[in-house]
């Protein structure tokens, strides 16, 4: 394991950035194709009042998202900055005190979020068409928020030590068991919203399950040791400080769909929440590998700037930035001069179509500057300065 830390020192910054952000892009991709593939099998499986019903629960989903992001990011970022100033047991320490905190975590936000799903989606706009099904999509689907939070914290390490192929093959074993199950239990077992949601925890489960053999089997290069387990205030307050940023996009993130969702919900029913819900995840599919390109850039900088090697940290950034631009523009291409096919995927309703196709001219141009933020706000991550990566994060949902 010694030798991924060699790379991260040594290793040309081109070819160690593409090493490790391709995988982490695919890997997001491919993570992002959760939402894509049970919008599509619930369309054509329930329709859209289906469709309408998880994108009103998934602003919920988005908010353990965010306090998991809290916790990975932040621990991640805390780790490779260790490892790369030598200081092996504070690592060790890190990944204890995160783990044990992301367990707490998924156990209490599934112990409210299961009883309180039906009055919180009614309050969030929800109108009797949709609770119903959202209400039994939701608590489903928060039967597995431990293994979720647990599955995007340790992906989170697994690539701050610079291991992206295994953070990568983690993804695709996620994405894939999804797949496989969703038309099962959809059509087969007709469980419709609920074996969609029923299909996502069986993926997050295998998922957690992998990355614990990971540590438990010692392949990580840093040790998961019991005296380790409790938690550290210390430690735990610079990973909060760190990851308050990614916090707060996600959360600002969801705050948005829920304000836009309701409003939807008031003025145009189902068909309206289920256009932007198809859009949304459209534009999510496009975001995400650069998020990967982060994921792949934290370590790189984490590292060399704890190492005190200024210049490969540099680089990196502005390869980056490059990266991210051309793949946004090229997803806001083609969702800007094809909305209409690509929403015929998902759904044959003409209302659908009609408002999607509005949504869609509408936010595919504002994609062209998303990628230079979102590099941006993940360099002062990596950097340990939470306060500018917090702004840049918030400014982008305003």
């Amino acid at each position: 394991m010694r030798n991924h830390q060699d790379n991260l020192r040594n290793e040309p910054v081109g070819s160690l950035l593409f090493r490790l952000s391709f995988p982490a892009a695919l890997g997001m991709a491919v993570q992002a194709s959760y939402s894509v593939v049970d919008a599509f099998f619930v369309g054509w499986g329930v329709g859209h009042e289906g469709i309408a019903a998880v994108s009103m629960a998934f602003p919920l989903q988005m908010l353990l998202m965010a306090a998991a992001q809290t916790l990975g990011v932040g621990g991640a970022s805390l780790l490779s900055r260790s490892l790369g100033a030598e200081r092996r047991k504070r690592a060790e320490r890190t990944l204890g005190t995160v783990f044990t905190c992301t367990w707490i975590l998924g156990i209490l936000f599934a112990a409210v979020a299961i009883p309180s799903a039906p009055f919180v989606l009614y309050f969030l706009g929800a109108g009797e068409g949709v609770l119903p099904l959202a209400s039994e999509y939701a608590r489903a689907l928060f039967r597995g928020a431990p293994f979720f939070a647990f599955s995007i914290v340790a992906n989170n390490f697994v690539r701050a030590e610079g291991n992206a192929s295994f953070a990568m093959m983690t993804m695709l074993i996620s994405a894939g068991i999804n797949t496989l199950l969703d038309p099962l239990f959809i059509f087969g077992f007709e469980w419709g919203v609920r074996g969609a949601a029923l299909a996502t925890v069986a993926a997050q489960t295998a998922t957690a399950l992998w990355l614990a053999w990971y540590y438990l089997a010692r392949k990580s290069a840093v040790r998961l040791r019991l005296k380790n387990l409790p938690p550290r205030a210390i430690l735990l307050k610079e990973t909060l400080s760190v990851g308050a940023a990614a916090f707060f996009r996600q959360a600002a993130s969801s705050l948005s769909l829920i304000v836009v969702n309701g409003s939807l919900a008031a003025l145009g029913g189902g068909a309206a929440v289920a256009a932007y819900g198809i859009v949304n995840r459209l534009l999510l599919f496009a975001v995400m590998p650069v998020y990967g390109i982060v994921q792949g850039l934290l370590p790189i900088v984490g590292f060399n700037y704890g190492a005190k090697q200024f210049c490969r940290a540099l680089s990196a950034m502005h390869r980056s930035i490059a990266s991210a631009t051309v793949l946004c523009t090229a997803g806001a291409a083609v969702l800007f001069f094809f909305p209409g096919e690509s929403l015929d995927f998902f759904t044959s309703s003409p209302e659908v179509r009609r408002v999607g196709m509005d949504a869609a001219s509408i936010l595919a141009p504002g994609m062209l500057v998303t990628g230079f933020q979102i590099m941006a706000s993940g360099l002062f991550q990596a950097l340990g300065k939470a306060g500018p990566s917090f702004v840049l994060s918030l400014l982008r949902q305003v």
